[in-house]
């Protein structure tokens, strides 16, 4: 009876967290859809291998839509061996954001669950947990591997301690190895990378309770041996992938440096320091885990768009000279944001209640849990301050296998945003149903934590101007005092408004948590009052940074990019900001779109309306030579850097030319021009002059000075590629592209005599083979980042064909482990039915 009791409520939570879910995500009612950057930008880059898979019904690894081509393993690739993938499909079926919601919610609830196995404490968790501010951030943002990441987290967490904590090995076994599988298989490696540096301190915490003899030793192997096997196998069930991007993201910008300059050295590896930090907390901005706007929110807060018409009265009232104008310039940023990251759309805010109930939850909590989550949110505090606590950050930076992989220290926080909510919950369950603990005890701590956070949060409301500034050092250097004194006041209402909220908030929860220790107020009373606090708190704070006005019809969700504008499309997009930028993008569509249908060759756009590297509205039409995508090959964005971002009127025509850049577009948005490269060297060339040098530095530089369709620039380690092979020079030779696909080119040469091939195709070395008359040859690299392969005289047929082996070799890996989990799945739920019936069966003969 109490078990079916207990289902009965797991469902009834359940179907709470859908309700909540549809409710936060109304307009999905009516058929609207997200209107997420970064999906936008995928549309754009995804364009040709999305067509693919339409066109052939198979799967495509290489694209060369975006950055002069790349492999499609980071750009939404499928893999046929991929089930767990699929399972993730699956449970990810509900409309977007439903569906993140909804498993944030239940993830976490089944992590409640085995904490403290009641499901009124689960449900208040899952709440917690759910309505984090971040995850509405990057949801609004469209970091939807990111977001669907860290709904995995929670219930591998709680597979973990089924294991370690409550003996489970069988269920634990199963919980974990589905979790972490589907958690790699969301394919955002930092979310996990981050969170395992945090489930470290569990190991430990494990570790030292076995040594202290609080466990047995033979359990806490058994259950590391449980553990690291079912890591294993979640890691072999997305063999395709992981093996793919291991390939991959050695010749990307995370892993070794080619070039050695001022910032790095050839040879090292991942992303220089500066990139890597780039997105560093501030010490004090980390309070905004507790009070939201403490440095402002986001750089876009609903108050800018008035403080802006303010800013720009004043400047109109006040300002006399173009020299006052330009310094003022120089010292103006975010109106909403001044903490120490260039920019951030957000904070990362936790909630005052769950700030409070966590640091009571370090008091309560019972040592098995306190001292690992104490010590994983201390780590992840620390290194989420980055440049600004560089001790930690470099010795992690040099000695921590992988960490210079990733960039944005400041993401980390999602650890905390997990081990917060479970501690809360852990503290607030001990802290009504120990019998351990006194009521004298949890009085002294109620008293000493809820004074110290009112009084703390009252200080800084009195004299947070003096405390916190509401000023960079850069805005008191320029700005003129009528400004900044305005800037400081608009700033610090903006904090003290959501810092009384805080105050008000933990007010409640003190005086609700003293009420019911003096048995003045029922549990089940206080538990609702605390969670329903702390939902409007989450809730109004989340309706700032994702809203029905991220929402657009489907029209606009799934085609962006419009070509031609009308009265109507005026009308539905309104004042809508999202869709404006659609709107103010109408010209140059219809320009690429123009090209394109005009020219159906294949060649590459070079577009400096929209910004190089950092739009896909070419790519959607035509092949670009930019793109946007964080993980690029790392020779291109070398290129890209040295003469792209900053361009040469000599030598950057030259990079054109041998990228194919057959147009160009100039001008503004409203007015693109198009002006046609004549002097483009085409899909393929040939060449008869040789230049040999010895570095990578020689070769890009080399390449800015050469006649590309004369010379070849060639490193002295490809030297041997020319023995008995000679080039000669033939000026009626003739190669032509006479097949395009985006894994398979075919050329059609004719020379009279031997010449070497170089293709406007960058250079990868896994997995494009390249075939003479049906036979395999080898190809070398030229011009720092082209294929180029040797050609005899006379007439030939050229093939290129993109097969990587890692992905047949990691199907076949992913099938067999998978398979395994399924088997050893089987066997433990068979043996523990055996021994439940083995029970019964004892008790009956008693």
């Amino acid at each position: 009876m109490a078990k079916n009791k207990s289902l009965i409520y797991i469902a009834v939570s359940l179907i709470a967290f859908l309700v909540l879910a549809f409710l936060y995500s109304t307009p999905v009612f009516t058929g609207k859809q997200l209107f997420q950057h970064d999906i936008v930008q995928y549309r754009g880059g995804a364009k040709e291998l999305i067509d693919y898979r339409e066109n052939f019904d198979k799967e495509t690894y290489w694209s060369d839509s975006m950055f002069g081509g790349m492999p499609t393993y980071q750009m939404g690739s499928r893999f046929e061996g991929d089930i767990i993938k699929k399972l993730d499909s699956y449970l990810n079926i509900l409309p977007r954001p439903v569906n993140y919601l909804f498993l944030l919610f239940s993830g976490f609830f089944l992590l409640g669950m085995v904490a403290v196995r009641n499901w009124k404490y689960a449900l208040l968790g899952a709440t917690f947990f759910g309505l984090s501010t971040y995850f509405y951030i990057i949801i609004a943002a469209g970091h939807n591997g990111k977001v669907n990441t860290i709904e995995y987290f929670a219930p591998l967490l709680a597979g973990i301690l089924l294991v370690y904590i409550r003996k489970k090995y069988v269920i634990g076994f199963i919980v974990t190895t589905l979790f972490f599988g589907l958690q790699v298989a969301a394919n955002h490696p930092q979310m996990t990378y981050y969170l395992f540096l945090g489930l470290g301190f569990l190991f430990i915490s494990e570790l030292v309770r076995a040594i202290k003899k609080k466990v047995p030793m033979k359990h806490f192997l058994i259950s590391s041996g449980i553990i690291a096997g079912a890591l294993i196998i979640g890691v072999g069930m997305n063999s395709q992938r992981i093996m793919a991007n291991s390939e991959y993201i050695k010749e990307t910008v995370r892993g070794k440096q080619v070039l050695t300059n001022d910032s790095h050295k050839a040879g090292n590896s991942g992303m220089d320091k500066e990139s890597i930090l780039m997105w560093s907390y501030g010490k004090l901005e980390t309070l905004n885990l507790f009070i939201p706007r403490l440095m402002g929110g986001g750089s876009q807060e609903p108050e800018g768009a008035a403080m802006m018409e303010k800013v720009q009265q004043m400047v109109q009232d006040n300002v006399t000279s173009q020299a006052e104008m330009d310094r003022i310039s120089k010292g103006f940023g975010s109106l909403t944001y001044w903490g120490d990251q260039p920019g951030t759309s957000g904070p990362a805010y936790q909630g005052a209640i769950v700030c409070f109930l966590a640091l009571l939850g370090f008091f309560f909590a019972p040592k098995k849990y306190r001292y690992w989550i104490l010590g994983a949110t201390i780590l992840t505090i620390l290194l989420a301050w980055g440049s600004n606590f560089m001790f930690l950050s470099d010795l992690f930076i040099d000695f921590v296998p992988f960490y210079s992989k990733f960039r944005a220290p400041s993401s980390i926080l999602v650890v905390v945003e997990l081990l917060f909510p479970l501690i809360a919950i852990i503290g607030l369950y001990r802290f009504f149903k120990s019998e351990n603990l006194d009521a004298e005890y949890k009085k002294k701590i109620l008293t000493y934590v809820g004074g110290g956070t009112l009084g703390l949060t009252l200080i800084l409301i009195l004299f947070g101007k003096s405390i916190l500034g509401f000023a960079t050092e850069n805005e008191k250097l320029y700005l003129p005092p009528f400004l900044l004194d305005y800037l400081v006041d608009e700033r610090f209402n903006m904090f003290r408004t959501d810092a009384i909220k805080a105050l008000l908030y933990v007010g409640i929860t003190v005086a609700v948590l003293f009420f019911a220790l003096k048995e003045k107020l029922n549990q089940n009373i206080a538990l609702i009052i605390i969670g329903a606090v702390s939902l409007f708190d989450l809730w109004s704070v989340n309706r700032r940074y994702l809203n029905d006005d991220n929402y657009v019809d489907k029209i606009f969700a799934e085609n962006p990019f419009q070509t031609e504008g009308s009265d109507y499309l005026a009308e539905k997009v309104g004042d809508n900001a999202n869709l404006q930028s659609i709107l103010a993008s109408i010209p140059v569509n219809k320009t690429l779109e123009t090209i394109a249908e005009k020219d159906q060759k294949h060649y590459r756009i070079y577009n400096q309306v929209l910004g190089t590297t950092s739009e896909t509205n070419t790519s959607y039409f035509k092949s670009s030579i930019g793109g946007y995508h964080a993980v690029k090959l790392r020779r291109y964005d070398d290129l890209l850097n040295e003469y792209i971002v900053q361009p040469d009127s000599v030598k950057t025509p030259k990079i054109l030319n041998l990228l194919n850049t057959k147009y160009m577009i100039f001008g503004n948005p409203g007015e693109p021009q198009v002006v046609p490269n004549p002097n483009a060297n085409g899909n393929a060339w040939f060449v008869s002059d040789l230049k040999f040098v010895n570095t990578p530095n020689e070769e890009i530089k080399s390449i800015g000075e050469i006649d590309s369709k004369k010379t070849a620039v060639i490193n002295a380690s490809d030297k041997s590629y020319f023995d008995n092979k000679q080039v000669q020079a033939d000026s009626t030779a003739t190669i032509n592209l006479t097949k395009y696909e985006a894994n398979e080119l075919e050329f059609r040469s004719q020379s009279k005599a031997p010449q070497l091939a170089v293709f406007s195709e960058i250079y990868y070395p896994h997995g494009w083979k390249v075939f003479v008359d049906e036979k395999e040859v080898p190809y070398i690299k030229a011009d720092y980042l082209l294929r180029a392969v040797h050609v005899p005289a006379g007439n030939h047929n050229i093939k290129m064909i993109f097969e990587p082996e890692v992905i047949e070799k990691g199907k076949w890996i992913s099938l067999i482990c998978f398979g395994l989990f399924i088997v050893l799945s089987a066997f433990g739920i068979y043996w523990l039915n055996k021994k439940k019936k083995e029970a019964t069966l004892v008790e009956k003969a008693v």
